[in-house]
């Protein structure tokens, strides 16, 4: 027997010595044959929202809950996937300087950047980098010193023993979709990902999590997405992906990799349970966590929330009576005009999108549209107020850049054709669009004639960008050949916010005008 032992090579008596659960490959760890736990809690695309949306989310809210949790687990590792700017004029108007230290009292321990961090100048996004008592950063972006912007290219957790690895990846449609600096260096995302990983595997980490704002939703032929970029790079154990407003109920798997991710606005907190052993991750019990409802109150603010962020609610409060421009004339309502005819208020909000998105956010548009039911009062002669424009403007209606082959746009006009006046699908148009739709009696629908973008008429071949809201894209009053739109961006913007800024632009002072955007032949008079 001994002499067969000799002639047995060794690396095959080990093999038939351990057992085959064993055998298994194990990442070159500093933590073998223990095991782990950790609670990982995970949001994504707040934007802004510090405070309920329909009884949902709430920055107080989501933090009874994150205290409730770390009171009943010794670890937890709270994350952010990137978009915590933008949003409502609670956030904007303080920068989101409320939500980074609710984010610092929460005990955020890290968050990657999102494309709406990169919204407004980068001086504003350094000062909440300095503003938050957790790295702020991303893997793939660089400054010209070739440093890794945000100050890192990993982080290194430790709980208890267990080594978690953290990299933050960002969607490179940033460049197109937001305004970051020329000075910064944007890295692939697969190849980002695959050195951060590589760099924490040679630090001997027991987890590696990716916190990503890429999305799983494809928005054009170059958008990298978060399932492909787990199959393209191996050894991701989770990641936490943000960008798509995406609700999962339970996570999706690519390979040996784990996809989860939030909605938006804090109306979910993903919650996972996650078991590691020698190294390896065994077990990940993970499901999203609802903050209230309507209906249920299931989470009562946090006091010290609370408290943080009532100055701020005061002020923006007190803002409401502020004085954000003037009407030089009235601007007519009548019996709800906007729903029959070309308005100057429907001009005027509809001009202030595509001034907006392609002087502040760079973007390259055709025209804006809204649905005429949208707007809800008229604006009288004299001082205007934030409480004026939310009084004409009150739904919390999200505006979305999109594309649209010009034969598609040509069917959108023949529905707008078919809209009865009166109804609230009734469109305004931006300056671009000129059109005239003939609703003499007698034909079965309305004709759209004379139909022409930026001065010339539709081309079926051509794809058309513009601006509507999140109500029309979803094909609300009927719009359905809007759920055909390609590319989407969503600003995160209020149609209410972006109307304020467009006044305050104009020197502060807006005149009512109508220049025969749309003419309606044999139409209806409220």
């Amino acid at each position: 027997m001994k002499r067969l032992l000799r002639l047995i090579p060794l690396a095959v008596l080990l093999s038939l010595l351990v057992s085959p659960l064993m055998a298994r490959p194990v990442r070159d760890v500093g933590s073998l044959g223990k095991t782990y736990e950790l609670v990982l809690l995970h949001t994504n695309d707040h934007h802004g929202a510090i405070l309920p949306n329909n009884g949902q989310g709430g920055l107080a809210e989501v933090a009874a809950f994150v205290k409730q949790v770390r009171a009943e687990n010794p670890y937890v590792l709270l994350v952010d996937a990137g978009d915590i700017n933008t949003g409502p004029a609670l956030s904007n108007m303080f920068s989101a300087e409320p939500d980074f230290l609710a984010y610092n009292m929460m005990g955020y321990d890290a968050a990657t950047m999102g494309n709406h961090e990169f919204d407004k100048n980068q001086d504003q996004l350094l000062k909440q980098i300095d503003l938050a008592n957790f790295p702020f950063f991303s893997s793939n972006i660089k400054t010209a010193d070739g440093n890794f912007f945000g100050g890192r290219q990993y982080l290194i957790k430790n709980f208890g023993g267990l080594k978690v690895g953290l990299f933050g990846i960002t969607t490179l449609r940033t460049r197109i979709i937001a305004s970051p600096d020329r000075s910064l260096v944007w890295l692939n995302e697969i190849d980002a990902a695959r050195a951060a990983v590589e760099a924490l595997k040679q630090e001997k980490v027991d987890l590696i999590i990716g916190l990503t704002h890429i999305g799983d939703v494809k928005e054009g032929p170059d958008h990298i997405i978060s399932p492909e970029l787990a199959a393209a790079v191996p050894g991701i154990d989770i990641i936490i992906d943000g960008h798509s407003h995406s609700f999962f109920a339970a996570p999706k798997k690519v390979g040996n990799t784990y996809i989860v991710t939030a909605n938006e606005w804090g109306k979910y907190v993903g919650y996972g349970k996650v078991t590691v052993t020698d190294g390896r991750l065994t077990g990940f019990d993970w499901k999203p966590e609802q903050i209230n409802t309507a209906e249920k109150q299931s989470y009562a603010p946090n006091a010290a929330i609370t408290a943080l962020l009532a100055p701020y609610i005061e002020k923006a409060n007190a803002s409401l009576k502020e004085v954000v421009g003037e009407a030089a004339e009235d601007f007519v309502f009548g019996n709800r005009l906007t729903r029959y005819q070309e308005t100057s208020l429907g001009n005027m909000i509809t001009d202030a999108n595509v001034w907006y998105f392609k002087t502040v956010f760079n973007q390259d548009i055709d025209f804006a549209f809204h649905n005429g039911g949208n707007i809800r009062a008229p604006l009288a002669k004299g001082p205007l107020t934030q409480e004026n424009i939310l009084t004409v403007l009150p739904f919390e209606n999200y505006l979305y850049i999109v594309s649209l082959k010009g034969s598609a746009i040509i069917e959108l006009f023949d529905f707008i054709g078919t809209i009865p006046q009166g109804a609230g699908g009734f469109p305004q148009f931006s300056r671009e669009v000129r059109y005239t739709i003939d609703k003499t009696p007698g034909q079965d629908r309305g004709v759209i004639k004379d139909l022409t973008i930026g001065g010339r008429p539709v081309d079926p071949n051509r794809t058309y960008r513009f601006c509507t809201n999140d109500y029309l894209l979803g094909g609300g009053d009927g719009y359905t050949a809007l759920t055909k739109s390609e590319n989407p961006f969503n600003t995160s913007l209020l149609l209410s916010y972006v109307t304020v800024e467009y006044i305050k632009a104009q020197g502060g002072v807006i005149r009512p005008a109508l220049d025969g955007r749309l003419t309606v032949i044999g139409g209806a008079t409220p």
